[in-house]
């Protein structure tokens, strides 16, 4: 039986740039139970600003799927609730107002090293796409010199502190970097006030009174970046918890290069959610063999200190073998 925790808040947060693939679904997995098993809050929110990525399709094609997937949540865009908008691009006046609070603070400064970085900032980003830490050429600028500059030609970079930031994740340890030095400076919105995925999760996350936050280990860098952030706006902490990825045998996050993984490809393709669930369950470290499961089955005996550590590397064949082995 579940335990109600007063005020446990997760959320699910899908990017509308592509279809839902098999390790996003293993994640919201993850995520799900670690809620459900403790009579949490669960919120749906779709992180939309990445606007050139962005697919029309993806974001109702994502509700179908995670809905298909038998994965339920109590606030979102598809339901309501109290805390919506629940779409980013609906949200930008409480980013803005976020971003005014770090200018006024000196907090932020303009920076007009590389427009490609300013735009692949909109991205959350991944291990492979981290980059190098920021050297600091415009660190000196004051928020206050973007008067003079047009909007267009800058980002705004926030000023990482030399603070050492730790938590315990319950699934990848304990974490612990100066962010100065272990990720620098880095990109909060452009120019215009358009907010970064950095900015626009934190301002999300605090608003919506999500008190735990459960997402991959490539955004363990990210996440030493929102407690900088959630430090200089005197906003509470969540707790984080870093689930692995599945990657190809190429070491790289399981992707279109490794095959279809897309949930709808499975759906359609005639597996059912079962099948998925008990393949996805079983790479995760959650059932010591593949079987048919549904997510509720799982919550008895859901337990962070179960899910395997490292990586799970899979193959579009052997998934395919397992899933063919499945009967309900």
């Amino acid at each position: 039986m579940s335990m109600a925790i007063p005020h446990l808040t997760g959320r699910l947060a899908p990017s509308p740039t592509g279809a839902l693939h098999l390790g996003n679904a293993r994640s919201f997995l993850l995520a799900w139970l670690s809620n459900r098993q403790r009579g949490g809050r669960l919120i749906l929110r779709i992180e939309d600003i990445d606007s050139p990525r962005v697919k029309p399709w993806a974001r109702k094609a994502t509700l179908d799927d995670l809905a298909w997937l038998n994965l339920d949540w109590d606030e979102g865009p598809d339901i309501g609730g109290s805390h919506a908008p629940y779409v980013q691009t609906e949200r930008l006046p409480r980013y803005q107002l976020a971003l005014e609070f770090l200018k006024q603070s000196e907090l932020v400064y303009p920076c007009d090293c590389s427009r490609s970085e300013i735009a692949a900032a909109a991205s959350a980003p991944h291990e492979a796409t981290d980059g190098p830490i920021y050297p600091g050429r415009c660190r000196q600028r004051s928020a206050r010199s973007a008067t003079d500059m047009d909007p267009q030609s800058f980002a705004w970079r926030f000023r990482a502190s030399h603070q050492r930031r730790s938590w315990l994740d319950a699934i990848a340890g304990e974490q612990s970097a100066v962010v100065a030095t272990a990720v620098g400076d880095f990109i909060v919105a452009k120019g215009d006030g358009t907010p970064a995925y950095q900015l626009a999760v934190v301002v999300d996350d605090y608003e919506m009174g999500v008190s735990e936050v459960v997402r991959g280990q490539d955004l363990i860098p990210s996440t030493f970046r929102q407690l900088d952030l959630l430090d200089a706006l005197g906003w509470p902490v969540p707790a984080y918890m870093h689930v692995p990825l599945m990657i190809g045998a190429d070491g790289r996050r399981l992707a279109k290069r490794h095959g279809d993984t897309r949930v709808a490809w499975f759906r359609e393709a005639g597996y059912s959610p079962e099948q998925l669930w008990g393949f996805l369950a079983w790479t995760a470290g959650l059932v010591d063999e593949p079987r048919v499961v549904l997510p509720r089955e799982l919550l008895p005996t859901w337990s962070p200190l179960k899910v395997i550590r490292q990586p799970s590397v899979v193959e579009l064949d052997s998934i395919l073998r397992v899933l063919d082995s499945l009967h309900r």
